[in-house]
C-alpha cells in the first residue's frame, strides 16, 4: 500500500481560500481532482480520515464526507474496508510526450499568409477589469445587483431536468429550440409591433453574429453598404471586410437622413430606436420616409434594434420592420444585452428564404447556439421573468439617467447633450480642444471609466472631443462624484482655461 503523505502535504493540498466564492465542498473536491490528474496523488494513496481532515481544515466533518462521497461517485476515490478512502486506479491519461524541438526549424510567417486582418481594425475597447473601477461609465455591461439570479437559477434548474434534457440534448443540426422561437414570436416581437412565422426567425450568438452572417451571405466585391456616421464601428468593420465600399450615411436630430448617400447603397445598417452612438430616436415620420426612400432605390435596410426595450416613454416608436410591407427590412436584435452580455443570444427576423440560407451558413460555423442556454432563456420568457426584468431595468435606468443629467447640468453647464428618453447611455461633446481618448487614459488612475467617441467616426479626428457615458453598471450614488472627476478633466483643457 502506498505510504500516507506527511501531514504538511495535506495542509498545502487543501489550502482553502476564504475569498473563494465556491463552497467548501467544491474547493476540497477540486483540490483532490487537481492533485490526482497532475500526478501528485498516485493510485492507492490513502487520504486523511474525514474526522482528521475536518479538524485539519477547521470545517465540519459532514463537509468532508460529502466531498469524499462525490469523489467516489465520480471514480476518483475508492472506499476500502479498514483503509478508508484511497485514490482509485484510473486508466492512463493518454498524454503524449512532447517531442518536437521548436528551435530547430524556422517558424511559419503567418503574417504573409493572412488574407484578412481583423486585429488591425479599430474596435471599441473596454478594460476586462472594469468592475474594479469605482466610476464605471461603461456601456453594454450589466449590474449584478439587478439581475434576477434566483429566477434565472430556477429556469436553469428546470432546463436540466430529465424531461427538458431530452429536448435540448440531441444535436439540432441547424435548428433552434422551438420553445424559444415560439417565445420570441409571441412575447418579444409583438412588443415591437412585429408578427412573424417560426420559419422567419433564427437564433444567433448575439446581434454581432447576426450581422456577420448577413455580411457573409449578402455582401461581395460589388456591394455598397451604408453605415450611419457616426455609427456602430463593428458594423463598419464587418462591412469593410466583405463589401466593395462602405458609405457614410448622415444623421440628424431625428435619425438617418434619406438622400443620395442612401440611394447609392445596396444595404444600409440603421439603429432607429436609439441611434448608435448619439441615442437619437427616429421619429415615425422619418421611419416612413426612410422606408419609402429605400423602396425607391432598392436598398435593403438592416434594422439593429439597439436599446429598444428600456424606453422611458409610454409609447415607444414601432420598429421599422413592423412598418415594412415589402420584406425590405431585416430585423436584428439581442436578448443578452438586457439579460447579461455573457449569455450571447440574439436573433434575426427576415424572409423565410433568407433565414433558410442563414441557417445553412450558421451550420458550417457553429451548427447552432447551445440549446441548453436557449431552453433556459425560453423558460425565463415563458415564466414572465423577462417582463419583470425590463420593468426593473427601465426604472433603474430612468433614475440613473436623471442623476446623470442633473450632475452634468450642474457641473458642466456649458456642454450640450441630449436628455435620454431610454436606453442606458448619454452621448456628449466636450469643449473645444478636449481630447477624450487622452483624458480617458488619465482618468483611469482616479477610477473613472468612460468611452472615447472617436471610435464611432470613420475619421477619428472628427470625434476627438466626443464621449459616451453608460449608466447601466454604475451605482446611483457614484454618478455625481464620477461626473465631478470628468468635469475636472474637461476644465483642464486649454479652451476652458482661456475663458
Amino acid at each position: 500500500m502506498a505510504r500516507r503523505p506527511e501531514r504538511i502535504m495535506w495542509r498545502q493540498l487543501f489550502a482553502l481560500n476564504d475569498d473563494d466564492p465556491r463552497a467548501l465542498q467544491i474547493q476540497i473536491r477540486t483540490s483532490v481532482v487537481d492533485a490526482i490528474l497532475n500526478g501528485t496523488l498516485k493510485a492507492g494513496t490513502p487520504l486523511p480520515s474525514s474526522r482528521g481532515l475536518a479538524a485539519e481544515l477547521s470545517v465540519s466533518r459532514n463537509t468532508v464526507i460529502l466531498s469524499y462521497q462525490q469523489l467516489v461517485d465520480d471514480g476518483f476515490l475508492e472506499s476500502r474496508e479498514r483503509s478508508g478512502f484511497v485514490v482509485a486506479e484510473r486508466p492512463a491519461s493518454g498524454w503524449v510526450r512532447h517531442v518536437a524541438d521548436r528551435t530547430v526549424q524556422p517558424r511559419i510567417d503567418w503574417t504573409g499568409r493572412l488574407r484578412s486582418r481583423a486585429s488591425a481594425l479599430r474596435n471599441i475597447e473596454k478594460p476586462s477589469d472594469w468592475q474594479s473601477y469605482r466610476y464605471p461609465f461603461v456601456y453594454g455591461q450589466f449590474d449584478p445587483s439587478i439581475f434576477p439570479i434566483s429566477d434565472w437559477r430556477q429556469c436553469c434548474r428546470q432546463a436540466l431536468s430529465v424531461l427538458e434534457l431530452r429536448d435540448w440534448g440531441p444535436d439540432k443540426i441547424d435548428e433552434d429550440d422551438p420553445l424559444l422561437i415560439e417565445q420570441l414570436r409571441t412575447r418579444i416581437l409583438p412588443r415591437r409591433g412585429i408578427w412573424a412565422e417560426s420559419d422567419e426567425i433564427m437564433v444567433t450568438l448575439g446581434a454581432q453574429q447576426a450581422l456577420y452572417l448577413l455580411a457573409e451571405a449578402l455582401f461581395d466585391a460589388k456591394t455598397v453598404v451604408g453605415v450611419e456616421e457616426p455609427g456602430y464601428p463593428d458594423m463598419r468593420n464587418i462591412a469593410a471586410m466583405r463589401a466593395a465600399q462602405v458609405a457614410a450615411l448622415p444623421i440628424d436630430g431625428t435619425g438617418l437622413v434619406p438622400g443620395p448617400a442612401l440611394a447609392a447603397c445596396d444595404y444600409a445598417h440603421v439603429t432607429p430606436s436609439h441611434q448608435c452612438p448619439t441615442t437619437v430616436t427616429m421619429t415615425y415620420e422619418r421611419r416612413r420616409a426612410l422606408l419609402a426612400a429605400a423602396a425607391q432605390s432598392g436598398t435593403v435596410l438592416i434594422e439593429d434594434d439597439y436599446d429598444s426595450e428600456t424606453s422611458f416613454e409610454q409609447d415607444p416608436q414601432p420598429a421599422l420592420k413592423s412598418l415594412d410591407d415589402q420584406g425590405r427590412v431585416i430585423y436584428v436584435a439581442s436578448l443578452s444585452k438586457l439579460l447579461a452580455p455573457g449569455l450571447r443570444l440574439g436573433f434575426i427576423v427576415a424572409d423565410a428564404a433568407l433565414i433558410r440560407e442563414l441557417r445553412a451558413l450558421r451550420r458550417l460555423m457553429v451548427r447552432h447556439p447551445p440549446v441548453n442556454n436557449q431552453r433556459s432563456i425560453a423558460l425565463f420568457l415563458s415564466f414572465g421573468h423577462y417582463e419583470s426584468l425590463v420593468r426593473r431595468l427601465t426604472d433603474a435606468y430612468r433614475r440613473r439617467a436623471h442623476h446623470l443629467v442633473e450632475a452634468l447640468t450642474e457641473q458642466l453647464p456649458d456642454l450640450d447633450f441630449a436628455i435620454p428618453t431610454g436606453g442606458s447611455c448619454v452621448w456628449l461633446k466636450g469643449p473645444p480642444g478636449f481630447d477624450a481618448r487622452a483624458a480617458a487614459l488619465r482618468c483611469r488612475e482616479d477610477g473613472l471609466l468612460f468611452e472615447p467617441g472617436d471610435i464611432f467616426f470613420r475619421n477619428h479626428d472628427d470625434g476627438r472631443s466626443h464621449l459616451r457615458l453608460g449608466y447601466s453598471a454604475i451605482p446611483d450614488e457614484r454618478i455625481a462624484p464620477g461626473i465631478a472627476l470628468l468635469a475636472g478633466a474637461m476644465n483642464r483643457t486649454p479652451a476652458l482655461q482661456e475663458l
